[in-house]
């Protein structure tokens, strides 16, 4: 990775290591604390997630990814982040040897980041290969207090079938269902169904993209309790941004 402790997740031959870390709150907005940070990669001039992606090749990106998330865990640790600290992590990364959680667990301890406050994130950008295989790996590293979640659902490949093989202890609904939810009822339906779901499950509900007061009250009457987006603070490049409790 980044530094000497972490060379078993070396950065890609050839490949320019100037990339930061940003983190965006996710506010549990009627108790006005912050639950969580997101942790998204930057350039180091500024570029956007998709523009450093594309400077890694497939065969380094598990490589890659293992060095974010121990940059993360570096950053989060040097601005002393109270917080959870939510690292993403592709799901066939996690099936096989779990070595993104070793790693992750040894980068928190040698930074003194409670490993108990390490949220693992499963993004939607591909299939899940082995479900069954997920799922037992989170079970046997639960054991360590890490907070497992699900990004992004209702988008690509986040839906049910993956909620029904694996259930974690948060799952982040996409911002296509929360865009103008207050004035969709369809929308409306599908989200108070899922949260409902979700309550019975003993599941929290983040919902994500929020960029208006009107979209948090719809989403807070369907039992949402936990929001992320511009609304209450944009990503903040190796900073923890303060967060606007009165925009909505």
């Amino acid at each position: 990775m980044i530094t000497g402790a972490t060379a078993n997740a070396s950065l890609p031959r050839g490949y320019d290591p100037g990339f930061v870390m940003a983190f965006q709150p996710i506010v549990d907005f009627e108790r006005r604390e912050v639950f969580a940070h997101e942790a998204l990669v930057r350039g180091a001039l500024g570029e956007g997630a998709s523009e450093v992606f594309s400077r890694v090749t497939p065969q380094d990106r598990f490589a890659f990814h293992e060095a974010c998330r121990v940059k993360a865990i570096e950053t989060a640790s040097a601005l002393g982040m109270k917080s959870k600290l939510s690292l993403n992590i592709m799901p066939n990364d996690v099936a096989g040897p779990t070595e993104c959680f070793h790693t992750a667990m040894e980068a928190a301890q040698r930074c003194n980041f409670p490993v108990h406050r390490l949220m693992f994130e499963i993004t939607e950008g591909e299939r899940v290969a082995d479900l069954p295989g997920l799922a037992a790996a989170f079970r046997t590293y639960k054991g360590y207090g890490f907070t497992s979640a699900i990004d992004d659902f209702g988008a690509a490949y986040a839906g049910f079938e993956l909620l029904a093989g694996f259930q974690p202890d948060v799952v982040k609904i996409d911002m296509g269902l929360v865009r103008n939810i207050h004035n969709d009822p369809v929308r409306l339906s599908i989200v108070r169904g899922f949260v409902g779901t979700c309550l019975e499950l003993g599941i929290r509900a983040v919902a994500e993209g929020v960029e208006s007061s009107d979209e948090v009250h719809a989403l807070q009457s369907l039992g949402v309790e936990l929001f992320q987006g511009f609304l209450f603070a944009r990503p903040g490049i190796a900073t923890l941004p303060p967060v606007a409790w009165d925009a909505a």
